[in-house]
């Protein structure tokens, strides 16, 4: 009784509720049964009986997660679409409860949901920072009701040593669970003329940099231009097809080719890539070509 008065005071759909409730709940020999029908045969009422079946456990869930205001009927569907997974991978030879495993499936489900869509800017998918999404508040409000005379500071330390986290990622965490998003397009200042995107610095280069940035590219294309003349043409050959094409040719087809192994073909490769290290480095130091003068570029 007390499992059906918790989902009832959820703000989730009373028919749902009302169907969630009236599904017998399953023996395991039942369970599976329907696991078998619904992998091995694909049938779907097999699949529908036991979502039924699990509705409830999956509404109890979805209210673990109803402080991220996000609405209750979209984890209820995602917590759902962790029960089919669930199904899908089972170990019936495992002698284990299908409910064990599928709380897992649903759980893990929900929280990707509740981390897609907190925000934006993702809060992080490492193990830590998504237990510590999950745990900080909790923890945080465990600490502050047994210490209430614990400085902001001492709070953080002890919900990061809680957490095996270092004080800066979670004092972070705090950060993004104590704001939302906002979007660029919100008018600011008194007349509202104005966005928050308006007043962001643009990052990107300045149109300085970008003809700076095209020059220097000029100048590099100009002196691996002039290296390359310097190579002699079996060098040059393997460059080419090893380096500079998007599929390269391997060692063994260039040695077919010139009629070498492939362990010369890579010891050739090699000296003419120092070859050209060196004459690109002494271009760009302003060194004297082949010919006895720079390369023309920009």
């Amino acid at each position: 009784m007390a499992y059906a008065a918790e989902i009832r005071e959820l703000e989730v759909d009373p028919a749902l509720v009302r169907k969630a409730l009236k599904a017998p709940y399953l023996e395991q020999a039942t369970e599976y049964d329907l696991i078998n029908r619904w992998r091995d045969k694909a049938d779907e009422k097999a699949l529908h009986q036991l979502t039924e079946a699990y509705l409830r456990m999956v509404i109890k869930q979805a209210g673990r997660f109803r402080n991220y205001g996000l609405p209750l009927s979209d984890l209820v569907q995602e917590g759902m679409l962790g029960i089919l997974q669930a199904a899908s991978r089972f170990d019936t030879g495992r002698e284990v409860r299908f409910s064990t495993y599928a709380t897992w499936w649903v759980r893990s489900a929900m929280q990707e949901y509740v981390l897609r869509n907190w925000s934006i800017v993702r809060s992080g998918s490492s193990a830590t920072q998504k237990a510590m999404f999950f745990k900080l508040r909790w923890l945080r409000a465990r600490i502050e009701g047994k210490n209430p005379d614990l400085s902001p500071t001492e709070v953080r330390n002890e919900v990061a040593a809680a957490l095996k986290a270092s004080p800066r990622d979670v004092e972070t965490m705090m950060a993004r669970l104590g704001s939302k998003d906002q979007s660029l397009d919100l008018p600011v200042g008194e007349e509202g003329d104005t966005t928050i995107g308006d007043l962001l610095p643009d990052m990107g280069p300045t149109p300085e940099d970008i003809v700076l940035n095209r020059r220097e590219g000029t100048r590099r294309s100009a002196w691996l231009k002039a290296a390359l003349n310097e190579l002699n043409p079996r060098e040059l050959l393997i460059v080419k097809q090893r380096q500079l094409q998007d599929d390269a040719v391997t060692l063994e087809e260039i040695g077919q080719t010139l009629g070498v192994t492939k362990e010369r073909v890579r010891q050739i490769e090699q000296k003419a890539l120092g070859k050209l290290k060196q004459a690109v480095l002494r271009y760009a130091s302003g060194g004297p070509g082949a010919s006895g003068a720079t390369p023309a570029c920009c």
